[in-house]
């Protein structure tokens, strides 16, 4: 005998037939809805077409009048200065937020009060951060032993150091470098502890262009020699051969090389660390078109007859429920 008794089959049509009820019921309430959805529609046609009209003006007149623009200034702080700066935008941002347009008018911005939002991020570039930089590297390496490369990449402490930032702020007009990026540049340039590091970094970076200097001149001192003394025919082979012997005369103009590469580095390395941060380019006015930015006129029109349809099934609702207890 089975242990399992069998289902009877008159449950199993009882069953079929309440769930084919439950269905039919369910799309017949479904379908009810539509048809008073189209009535609501049918009867209110006016209104909505009143809504959509005064929606789509409102719109088209705000997307006309207030208009969002995005701007861009790609920096490198120099001398260790990277805290620093991040504390000064954040400052910024919390001034603007608070409306302080005395503070900003105080820094130099002409239209504080257009002037929305500031922030500020670093440009992920982990080549340019371990770049002739072996402790860098190691660091980087020594970090990745216990975790995810990427999340130490992107890391706040690690990415505040990498060598470029991206500095971006809206306004609600459009604007010029005059009016905000030159303000903004010379508020993050206002630190005399870094301007002091900075006269005796350029001192030591012109001291070991000199010091180059002198040693290339050595050296070219010293090659000149070796060719005059070399131009005798019966000398000739015998310096060949002795500095070719001793390696001293590829080690020169090794070390030669060495040193023009060195100096043009450092020229370079002038050029960048002039300011305490550095502005490398900027990009402004740019029109924003994100979330509803330009889109009001669409926007709008839904907004309003969403409200007024919300509205329609609230009051639709207060009265059947007073119509229940009435009874």
């Amino acid at each position: 005998m089975s242990a399992n008794p069998q289902a009877n089959p008159e449950n199993q049509e009882i069953d079929l037939s309440q769930v084919s009820k439950r269905i039919g019921k369910a799309f017949e309430d479904f379908s009810t809805w539509i048809f008073r959805g189209f009535l609501f529609i049918k009867k209110n046609v006016i209104i909505l077409s009143i809504l959509f009209i005064i929606g789509a003006g409102l719109g088209l007149y705000l997307d006309k009048t207030t208009k969002v623009y995005d701007h861009q200034i790609i920096v490198t702080p120099n001398f260790g200065s990277n805290d620093y700066l991040y504390s000064k935008v954040n400052l910024l941002n919390s001034k603007i937020k608070e409306k302080d347009t005395a503070f900003l008018k105080s820094i130099g911005i002409k239209s504080p009060k257009k002037l929305t939002e500031i922030k500020i991020e670093p440009i992920l570039d982990v080549y340019k951060f371990i770049d002739n930089k072996p402790e860098n590297f190691e660091l980087i390496k020594l970090m990745a032993e216990d975790g995810d490369i990427n999340k130490i990449i992107q890391n706040e402490v690690t990415s505040k150091n990498y060598p470029y930032h991206k500095i971006s702020f809206t306004t609600t007009s459009i604007t010029d470098s005059l009016k905000t990026v030159k303000p903004l540049m010379d508020f993050f340039n206002a630190s005399d502890y870094f301007k002091k590091i900075q006269k005796v970094y350029l001192k030591n970076l012109e001291r070991r262009v000199i010091s180059n200097d002198s040693v290339i001149g050595q050296i070219d001192g010293l090659l000149n020699e070796f060719s005059k003394s070399s131009s005798t025919v019966g000398s000739k082979s015998d310096k060949l051969v002795y500095y070719n012997e001793n390696t001293q005369l590829n080690d020169v103009i090794k070390t030669k090389n060495e040193l023009v590469q060195d100096k043009a580095a450092i020229l370079v390395e002038m050029v960048t660390v002039d300011e305490v941060v550095k502005q490398n380019s900027s990009v402004i006015n740019v029109k924003n078109t994100e979330s509803v930015n330009g889109k009001l006129k669409f926007v709008l029109p839904f907004i309003f007859i969403g409200i007024f349809i919300v509205f329609g099934f609230i009051r639709a609702f207060y009265r059947h429920q007073m119509a229940k207890h009435t009874k």
